[in-house]
């Protein structure tokens, strides 16, 4: 039997023989730092007073005393409303049988096969089980952001999208959290609408790399941010129609596979040099992916500006000191890059994220944070709990 370590005994919490052991210093120490947040019936008991290792009895498994939230998590709605007079890259979903099998369709075209997880709550239910999550933070599928809409049409689709992931909560409260979306394209129109989210209980809303070509950090924007402040709401940051296919071939499959993390460093780095940070010190902003590309070229912009002028007036502070005003998500799927990622950003920032339902998710997402990181569930939650603005 191999020796008790927290690898050999995940999920463990605290042991019903506990007394038994504690004697065993060893052991106890081991146990202290066993989460108690356990998902088995366990009983741990001393083999051998020789080396230390532990028989550990799973039993009928049982819900977590920590919730694992999953921030990162995408909605698509059942319907739309009809396309009459709409912009022509209006969406509709198209179903297709009885079970739960759909295509997005844009512009009479597939833009993405998608099933009924994007928007029945049992089905999501079923899947967090299995993922070991309790609360799925639910946003809109990036695409349906639809920041070159004109901005009315964009108003009216992301009222009914809002009012959809809304009622997903309703269906299952305190399962999901809602994550909406405003039409960035016009600020002020986009202020105005913070108001509905919140009275529909969404904590935030979602927007791209860029609003149609205007890069993150444009004074044009700002007065979404000042307002997301004040309200208390989260943003978070998605990449969107990225820059650079062209240089890969132009193969839209590679667009979320190697763009995305390229796109989102450079919408960071629009937000760090447009000094958004630092204007509105309250507000939580979340980069999906780990941050892209960030974490990598953090060294590279962090020695720019020691080199002195012109480099040095591109960031107001340190951008290692900069970066650690954002969330990111864990969606890596490799543990030295998310160990990296928290060694440059600290652990207090890194949230769990999968991109469920699609096919790029990370799949038991609040496991492999834990795992890769040596860190307690409660620890992620109370991050999640701060980005979203609710009591850690």
């Amino acid at each position: 039997m191999r020796p008790a370590t927290r690898s050999s005994l995940p999920g463990c919490g605290p042991c019903e023989n506990a007394k038994a052991v504690r004697n065993y210093s060893s052991i106890a120490s081991i146990l202290k730092t066993v989460q108690l947040a356990c998902k088995v019936n366990c009983r741990c008991r001393p083999v051998s007073r020789g080396q230390v290792t532990l028989q550990c009895i799973t039993g009928q498994r049982k819900r977590a005393l920590v919730e694992a939230i999953d921030t990162h998590t995408h909605f698509v709605p059942r319907s739309f409303p009809a396309a009459t007079g709409r912009n022509p890259l209006w969406p509709s979903v198209e179903l297709r049988g009885g079970d739960g099998a759909a295509a997005v369709m844009v512009g009479g075209k597939v833009f993405r096969v998608i099933d009924s997880r994007s928007w029945d709550a049992n089905r999501r239910i079923d899947d967090m089980a299995a993922d070991d999550v309790d609360v799925h933070v639910v946003s809109p599928m990036p695409e349906l952001l639809s920041h070159w809409f004109p901005a009315d049409d964009a108003d009216d689709l992301g009222r009914h999208i809002n009012e959809g992931i809304a009622a997903l909560g309703t269906a299952q409260p305190g399962r999901f959290i809602g994550i909406g979306m405003v039409p960035m394209q016009d600020a002020r129109l986009a202020v105005k609408r913070l108001d509905e989210l919140k009275s529909l209980g969404l904590r935030g809303f979602e927007i791209g790399t860029h609003i149609n070509g205007v890069a993150l950090g444009d004074e044009r924007l700002h007065e979404v941010y000042a307002a997301a402040e004040q309200a208390n709401l989260a943003i978070l940051v998605h990449p969107l129609h990225p820059a650079g296919l062209d240089r890969m071939g132009g193969r839209p499959e590679l667009a979320a596979v190697a763009a995305f993390p390229l796109e989102t460093a450079l919408a960071a780095v629009s937000l760090m040099t447009h000094g958004v940070m630092e204007r509105f010190p309250d507000l939580r902003i979340m980069l999906s992916h780990g941050g892209g590309a960030l974490p990598w070229i953090l060294p590279r912009l962090k020695h720019a500006r020691g080199i002195g002028a012109p480099l040095d007036s591109l960031f107001a502070r340190d951008p290692a000191e900069i970066v650690r005003a954002f969330y990111f998500d864990t969606i890596l799927y490799d543990q030295p890059a998310l160990e990296f990622l928290a060694n440059k950003v600290g652990r207090d920032r890194i949230v769990v994220g999968s991109d469920y339902p699609f096919t790029i998710k990370q799949d038991r997402p609040g496991e492999f944070a834990e795992r890769s990181l040596a860190m307690p569930r409660r620890d992620l939650t109370a991050n999640a709990r701060r980005w979203l603005g609710l009591e850690a």
